[in-house]
């Protein structure tokens, strides 16, 4: 639970929201016209394609922020084993 939690929290921090709203709306954007592309030019988007068309711009962010979550997290738990020094001896 507290993997979902830190998750959830993660889709509003400030440090992940740049990143996943340009890929949002990069990757949104493409999916947007590959799927409803057709159905835009002609006029026959519904209601139901309109749900679909804005959670084609909301999987992407999520996903990224995941991505940024699972990245953030696993590089607090590893740690080098040997510290190594820059100093001349």
């Amino acid at each position: 639970m507290k993997g979902i939690k830190g998750y959830l929290a993660s889709l509003f921090d400030k440090e992940f929201i740049p990143t996943g709203l340009k890929t949002a709306l990069f990757v949104g954007s493409l999916l947007f016209v590959i799927n409803h592309g057709s159905a835009t030019l002609q006029g026959n988007m519904t209601r139901d394609r309109w749900i679909s068309g804005a959670l084609t711009y909301l999987m992407p962010y999520l996903v990224n922020v995941y991505g940024q979550h699972t990245s953030r997290c696993r590089g607090q738990q590893s740690r080098p084993l040997i510290e190594v020094s820059t100093q001349e001896i």
